[in-house]
């Protein structure tokens, strides 16, 4: 006899208990787990009661009728697949069924193994659906895990930007400063696509001189160079049916950014010492720090490939900009740190630490925030991290005093207005928390901020 243990369930519905039951003595012989019933209510109470893999029903019965069924089995068990079967003169009904749900019709009389079939490709395409959810919500919690924290607007408006063009294939520019995230961001956006199941591949275009960057991205075939002993397909190659992330493309050099293009509008590469093309299935998504408008202007990048390149823009806000993120980074960072260092007396920041954290211009933004909380693990010496621990190269000296001035002498109302425009930058543009630490209100930080500096 076939092993029930792990064979998918199936509940069959109709009004004639007879044909349900020869359907589920057929499929059973199948390897699977069938029962029948013979009304919608009773197929409702098995689908709500316990798990159900799938679920064939006839169109026409008294009382729940298919469509009924469907429509309420959907709402209990959204990915449930669904087969209907109808007479021939109910086809306009089947069709309906279609457009709420069902995966399949099949016209009364069939033949066993046609269910058979339908149902392996329903259940397979339910598995699938299922394992690329569970495998997106797994890259998402990494990614959070790896950082990624949006409680600021900047970097909500940043994340709503790529959940929205993920499911394309779009190309997408992640601009911003070092040490932002940017990498972080273009996993979540990788894992939020529909190319999840396939690799991410990364490539520093910094990081490697221009021949060597050529073979890694495009490969190379035997004896193409010294030391090329063997066929290399290259990191293009290994990202087919994912997503390659290219960081610091603004680095390319100029005649690997003709080639880069070459790939970008033909879908092909062609590696190092190689005359044969290969078409390729890939999503392009690139990092840089530069203003690459100004590289173009200064005859350092491609206007061609930039317009290729930023199809989507997604601007990465710095730390300073999304202050609001910052406790939440730092708890973040805190517990990974103990984690690696598990005999550290370190357990929590002082408010003092946090506070000073929130005022500091964080120029390596998320990167230098993270090695700050390193060492602050590292060097503490008591339960409650102190920031000077941190040792920070741009943090105020202890016992340092107040603002030092320099320069001509400005009429006060300008220097009202500057420093309140760099106070309202310092503090990631929150107007009420600027008014607060000014000791102003918030219509009079407006009018501070609004009013004409003199000639």
């Amino acid at each position: 006899m076939p092993d029930r243990s792990h064979a998918p369930h199936i509940v069959i519905v109709d009004d004639k208990l007879e044909m349900a039951d020869m359907l589920a003595d057929g499929l059973a012989d199948h390897g699977f787990s069938a029962s029948a019933v013979a009304t919608g209510k009773q197929a409702l109470a098995r689908i709500e009661a316990e798990p159900v893999d799938a679920l064939v029903t006839d169109l026409r019965m008294p009382g729940m009728d298919g469509i009924e069924l469907l429509t309420a089995a959907r709402r209990a068990v959204p990915d449930l697949p669904v087969l209907v079967m109808t007479a021939y003169g109910a086809l306009e009904t089947a069709i309906e069924s279609i457009r709420r749900g069902a995966y399949h019709y099949l016209t009364k009389p069939f033949k066993l193994d046609e269910l058979v079939v339908y149902l392996g490709r329903a259940l397979d395409e339910s598995r699938i659906r299922r394992e690329a959810r569970t495998l997106r919500k797994s890259l998402r919690d990494e990614a959070t895990k790896a950082g990624i924290v949006a409680k600021s607007p900047a970097m909500r408006a940043a994340l709503d930007v790529l959940a929205r063009v993920a499911p394309s294939d779009a190309p997408v520019l992640l601009m911003g400063p070092t040490g932002a995230g940017k990498g972080l961001l273009a996993r979540y956006l990788h894992a939020e696509s529909g190319r999840a199941r396939g690799p991410f591949v990364t490539v520093n275009c910094a990081a490697l001189p221009e021949p060597l960057l050529e073979s890694e991205l495009f490969g190379h075939a035997k004896g193409a160079f010294t030391g090329a002993t063997t066929r290399r397909s290259g990191l293009f190659a290994e990202a087919e049916r994912g997503t390659i992330f290219l960081d610091e493309i603004g680095e390319m050099a100029p005649a690997l950014q003709a080639k880069l293009l070459d790939v970008l509008e033909r879908r092909v590469v062609r590696p190092v010492g190689s005359t044969k093309e290969t078409p390729i299935d890939v999503r392009i998504v690139t990092a840089t720090h530069r203003d690459l408008r100004r590289r173009v202007a200064e005859g350092l990048f491609r206007e061609d490939l930039l317009y290729r390149l930023d199809v989507v823009p997604v601007n990465v806000p710095p730390l300073r900009e999304r202050r609001e993120d910052l406790p939440e980074l730092a708890a973040d960072l805190l517990e990974k740190a103990r984690a690696r260092h598990p005999t550290s007396r370190v357990e929590r920041l002082s408010r003092e630490c946090m506070l000073a954290m929130l005022e500091y211009p964080w120029p390596g933004n998320v990167r230098e925030l993270a090695h700050a909380v390193e060492r602050l693990v590292l060097l503490g010496r008591s339960p409650e991290a102190l920031f000077a621990d941190a040792a920070l190269p741009h943090a105020p000296a202890e016992g340092a005093q107040g603002p030092q001035f320099a320069g001509p002498v400005l009429p006060l109302r300008e220097v009202q207005q500057r420093y309140a425009r760099w106070a309202l930058a310092e503090l990631g543009g929150n107007k009420s928390r600027t008014a607060d630490r000014l000791g102003i209100d918030v219509k009079t930080l407006a009018k501070y901020l609004a009013d004409e500096p003199s000639e």
